[in-house]
């Protein structure tokens, strides 16, 4: 088949399963099998295409109307200009999270603590922009620890990447803590599109009331920061007042940050007691 029919074929099938964007992920799907840009493919149209590649290919859009993500096929995903590896064990970055980073670069000066790591993008991103910072990840899951620990490896920077439930074998004091904690209420994850329902359980899943990992959070945050210490959270768009009330009367300077679609996305709070 030549790659014009093999795309026209996979168009027609994820618009029959109610895929979105047919016409960008089909192209992508097969840019990245072929290992070119998606806008090569336009030049490439009247290319004939071996058995085996298109059943490889169409295998790829099988998938996608299964409601596999697209990051997890390809097993990549953008983030603050950087590509890292995903696959089933680790949460897709998202765009949103970016705004979570760059305010996180105000406070990175000599240690960091990142808890929550997944993929280790938001640890690798802080680690490209300061070489000189010791930073430590920590996740509870050991199988998102491969992927974070394959992730500074092919960025070339060093992390030390610590298998811990939040806190829990973490040594030392920290001039930032950083966090993107599991924050949706458990009862609506089955309310969560059919995509990031695919994402690991465990990445997702904040309790009850969505509130769970915040508290553990607050509760211990205060021994592991110094002096000076920032921590930096990422919540909920409908999650500032409660975060906000569960780190009151324990840390100073509390502060929400907006993403650009002007929804509240950043909790930053300091240490209580340090000016």
């Amino acid at each position: 088949m030549r790659v014009i029919d093999v795309l026209k074929e996979a168009i027609e099938i994820l618009n029959d399963n109610e895929i979105n964007e047919p016409i960008i992920k089909s192209r992508i799907l097969l840019a990245d099998l072929l290992k070119i840009r998606k806008e090569e493919l336009i030049f490439n149209e009247l290319k004939e295409l071996e058995p085996e590649v298109v059943r490889l290919y169409m295998n790829r859009i099988y998938k996608l109307c299964e409601d596999y993500p697209l990051q997890y096929i390809i097993g990549r995903q953008e983030f603050m200009g950087y590509t890292f590896e995903v696959n089933e064990n680790v949460l897709i970055p998202r765009n949103d999270t970016e705004i979570l980073v760059e305010e996180a670069f105000k406070y990175a000066h000599n240690d960091v603590l990142e808890l929550c790591t997944g993929s280790g993008a938001i640890a690798i991103s802080l680690a490209k922009k300061y070489d000189d910072v010791k930073i430590v990840a920590t996740d509870i899951s050991n199988k998102a620890l491969e992927v974070a620990r394959n992730n500074a490896y092919l960025h070339e920077v060093d992390i030390d990447f610590l298998n811990s439930d939040l806190f829990e074998n973490v040594q030392g004091k920290y001039d930032l803590i950083i966090a993107n904690p599991p924050y949706i209420e458990t009862e609506k994850i089955k309310m969560l599109e059919k995509q990031v329902r695919k994402e690991p359980l465990i990445a997702l899943d904040g309790g009850k009331d969505g509130l769970f990992f915040y508290r553990r959070i607050a509760v211990r945050a205060n021994d592991f920061l110094k002096n000076d210490g920032y921590m930096c959270l990422e919540i909920g768009y409908n999650q500032k007042k409660s975060v906000i009330e569960i780190l009151k009367g324990k840390y100073d300077e509390i502060k929400c940050i907006k993403d650009l679609s002007g929804n509240d996305r950043v909790i930053v709070c300091k240490k209580k007691g340090w000016k």
